[in-house]
């Protein structure tokens, strides 16, 4: 019989070779099949851990928003930060990870938002879910931001949610066209929003 460990061990494994395929490939074109193989288990055992293919793809959009957020948590909770160099830096790591085609960190919610929206609403929901989370820590970020008097004064959330999803039409474009071009002005977009009297 498996202990608690293995079996957390397992799935996350399951969970942590999907990431890999449907970040390459995405989620309609990663066969089961194709998942087991890769990931070295047998087709009982995805099927003990989900249900089902989506059951599956609602799991891992939420232990990818899970493991971003605490990473997100960890990066704003740095005091020796102001409140508008904990968002650029935020911002800076997105540009550089998107950019890097060598990358396999990317982003879940660029790959799926698309293409899961109309395909399930279980995994349609995990994606807003999720995002409303970063969106929401964001403008705790711009307020305190605001607060140390790094930050612009504007309204945080309105602002939070405006840049979340230009960054996520910027990544977008990346992919479409193989440049960082959009990204880099969204970071210069970016800088004055938040900061005084920014220059490009």
């Amino acid at each position: 019989m498996k202990t608690a460990t293995q079996t957390h061990s397992t799935r996350q494994h399951i969970l942590d070779i999907g990431y890999k395929l449907i970040i390459a490939k995405g989620f309609t074109c990663m066969g089961l099949a194709q998942l087991l193989k890769a990931a070295d288990v047998p087709k009982g055992s995805f099927y003990h851990y989900f249900k089902s293919k989506e059951q599956f793809g609602e799991a891992l959009i939420t232990a990818y928003f899970e493991q971003y957020q605490e990473n997100l948590d960890a990066l704003f909770a740095n005091s020796r930060l102001s409140g508008y160099d904990r968002l650029m830096s935020y911002w800076q790591n997105w540009l550089s990870i998107q950019a890097d085609a060598c990358v396999e960190q990317k982003c879940l919610v660029v790959k799926l938002s698309a293409e899961v929206a109309d395909l399930s609403e279980a995994m349609r929901m995990a994606l807003l879910k999720g995002s409303a989370a970063v969106i929401g820590r964001l403008s705790a970020c711009i307020e305190t931001g605001i607060s140390d008097g790094s930050v612009a004064a504007q309204e945080p959330q309105s602002s939070a949610e405006m840049l979340y999803h230009m960054w996520l039409g910027a990544s977008l474009m990346n992919k479409l066209g193989h440049s960082p071009a959009a990204m880099e002005r969204a970071l210069i977009t970016t800088r004055s929003l938040l900061q005084f009297n920014a220059l490009p």
